[in-house]
């Protein structure tokens, strides 16, 4: 696709239209056989708890870079944000739980390093980098799933009023931005300005629905999480005293 006079080849292929995309599945065989050597290493070395964490980052992953999702968010940045999304606040803490419980360093150095990270790869510049070479895709994917799993796994340790405070601020991080994409008065996202007249959709409107999904049910995956812990630590009797899991 082009945008701006530059052409666009994203890592999943040209975007499709709503005729083809459910055909069009990603099987990059380095994906499939890392995917796949994930998956055993999970299934062989990790106890019953930690292997069922494992083997659900493993399949949300399959769902983010397998399936046709992966096309669709070549196409609309409503799917890409869905993708990211899955990737942060899904796959990571996923990931994070089927880990041994370890130091990982100060929560408030993940939490700041897991926003950075993800306001960064969302720089117009930045993520229309990663959208024209593959070596930058994967680094911007490895990199938002390394903060975020560094960020879950030092909630997970952390204990829960630290661990509270951490989620609650993502969820403001997460928010933000997601308010200043819906809010924005221009669309901002090169490689999407020509593929999402096929969804019927303008690219600002696009993107105004991406920063919506942002701005609502990804930063609540946070308070979700936030309450949880909050809940655990309160305890049924009323009394705190608990740590997350």
């Amino acid at each position: 696709m082009m945008g701006g006079g530059r052409i666009w080849v994203p890592y999943c292929g040209p975007g499709p239209g709503p005729d083809e995309w459910l055909s069009r599945w990603n099987f990059d065989p380095v994906l499939i056989v890392s995917l796949t050597a994930g998956l055993a290493f999970v299934l062989w070395r990790l106890s019953a708890r930690e292997r069922a964490f494992g083997t659900a980052a493993a399949l949300t992953l399959a769902l983010i870079f397998v399936s046709p999702l992966c096309a669709l968010s070549s196409a609309l940045f409503t799917a890409r944000t869905a993708h990211h999304v899955l990737l942060v606040a899904v796959a990571a803490p996923l990931i994070a739980w089927s880990l041994p419980r370890t130091k990982v360093g100060p929560l408030a150095l993940a939490t700041a390093a897991q926003a950075v990270v993800f306001w960064a790869w969302h720089a117009p510049a930045a993520y229309g980098a990663a959208l024209s070479h593959n070596g930058v895709y994967w680094l911007m994917q490895l990199s938002l799933l390394g903060s975020a799993v560094w960020f879950w796994m030092a909630v997970r340790r952390a204990p829960a009023p630290a661990a509270v405070a951490a989620l609650l601020l993502a969820m403001v991080a997460m928010g933000l931005l997601g308010a200043l994409l819906t809010f924005a008065a221009e669309p901002v996202y090169a490689p999407h300005f020509l593929s999402t007249r096929y969804w019927g959709l303008s690219p600002l409107e696009d993107q105004q629905a991406a920063g919506l999904i942002m701005w609502a049910p990804a930063a609540a995956v946070y308070l979700a999480a936030a309450l949880l812990v909050l809940g655990r630590w309160i305890g049924p009797d009323g009394r705190p005293g608990a740590s997350p899991a």
